[in-house]
Formats: structure tokens, C-alpha cells, sequence
């Protein structure tokens, strides 16, 4: 399968205060849908930055209403059984990746967060949301369960009893459930600027 996807303009990378890089998902048109090219390039960047010692902190985030909408889906539906178990072990191990990165890790949910979005969000140390966003897992109502790490992370944030609930009815949360489930850290509008807020936050009280 050939793929024209640039990584370049569909993951955008800022560095931020000098110690912060934000890394923004950037697929609008696909609803920030999680392809292999994606994959790819969270995989790449994410390593880099992690050897840099100078970077305190990595923020994610996505672009206009949208998080991260999960795998792409035209992409699964065109992998036989062996490319798809490779797909969920690379997504697997970038998502470890992330959760071992000695950097602070925070997610900037600004919209929707689904599947495998939501998978990348608990893969980070913080989570934090705006107002609007929203949290599933819909493998349920497609006849799939998230393979990149969300079944073990989800029931250690939120409990097993609700970890279930989210998997096997596929029910949105909004923020305000999802942080009285335990799931986020806070809400917050502008998003982004919280985040930044809990990065500063974290780091000035390590140096104290």
C-alpha cells in the first residue's frame, strides 16, 4: 500500500519555553485519525525528544474540535490478520514509549478523544481537557477492542467496574464525568494553557 501522507504537516512539532515541545496531531479533514504515518512519526519524534535532557516536558495535543479520533479505520479495513496484529504492537510500543519517557508527559484533550486517541491520552502522565471534549472507546459498536495499551491503563485510572462500562457499551463521557471519574486531571479553557499551566507547575515544585 502506498501512502502520500506527509508526517511533516500532519504532526507539527513547537518548542515552547525552551523546555516544553507541544506535538500536535494535524488531520482535521480525517478527524485526527491515528494512521501509520502517524504512528511513524509519534514514534520518531517522541524518541528524539526523549534524549534531549534539556526538554522538561511534552504536551499532545490535537487541532481544532479533535483530539485523536482512534486508528484510522479505511487503513485497518485493508490489513489482513498478520499487518493487523503488527499494527497494534507498533501502536503498543510507541504508546510505551510515551508512558516510559523520562520527560513529564501531559495530554491536551481539546475535543473529541476516542479509541485509540483515548489510548495516547492515559499513555501520558497528566491529562487535561477542555470543557467540550469527549471520551470513548466505540470498539464495542464496530466489533473491535483497542489494542494499543487502553485496557490495562483505563481501569487503573478509572476502576475496573467503569473501565468495563466504557468498553462494552461504547457510552461517551464528557469532561466534567470524566473528571469526576478520576480519567482527567482537570478542565480547562484554553486547553492548551492549562496544560502549560500543570507542566510549570510539576517542574517548579521538582527544582524546590
Amino acid at each position: 500500500m502506498t501512502r502520500t501522507e506527509d508526517s511533516r504537516s500532519s504532526l507539527l512539532v513547537e518548542i515552547h519555553d525552551a523546555t516544553v515541545v507541544i506535538i500536535r496531531i494535524n488531520r482535521p479533514a480525517q478527524r485526527n485519525a491515528l494512521s501509520q504515518t502517524i504512528l511513524e512519526a509519534l514514534d520518531a519524534t517522541t524518541s528524539q525528544i526523549a534524549e534531549q535532557t534539556n526538554v522538561k516536558a511534552i504536551v499532545f495535543t490535537g487541532t481544532e474540535d479533535v483530539f485523536a479520533s482512534g486508528a484510522d479505520i479505511r487503513e485497518l479495513q485493508t490489513l489482513d490478520v498478520a499487518k493487523a496484529r503488527e499494527f497494534a504492537e507498533r501502536g503498543q510500543r510507541i504508546f510505551q514509549k510515551i508512558a516510559d519517557a523520562p520527560q513529564l508527559t501531559i495530554a491536551a484533550i481539546n475535543g473529541y478523544c476516542m479509541g485509540g486517541g483515548l489510548d495516547l491520552a492515559l499513555a501520558c502522565d497528566a491529562r487535561v481537557a477542555s470543557s467540550g471534549a469527549v471520551f470513548a472507546h466505540p470498539g464495542a459498536n464496530l466489533g473491535i477492542v483497542t489494542g494499543w495499551g487502553g485496557t490495562q491503563r483505563l481501569p487503573r485510572l478509572v476502576g475496573r467496574a467503569r473501565a468495563l462500562e466504557m468498553f462494552f457499551t461504547a457510552r461517551p463521557l464528557t469532561s466534567r464525568e470524566a473528571l469526576e471519574w478520576n480519567l482527567i486531571d482537570r478542565i480547562s479553557d484554553p486547553v492548551l494553557e492549562g496544560a502549560l499551566e500543570v507542566a510549570r507547575s510539576v517542574l517548579y515544585n521538582k527544582h524546590q
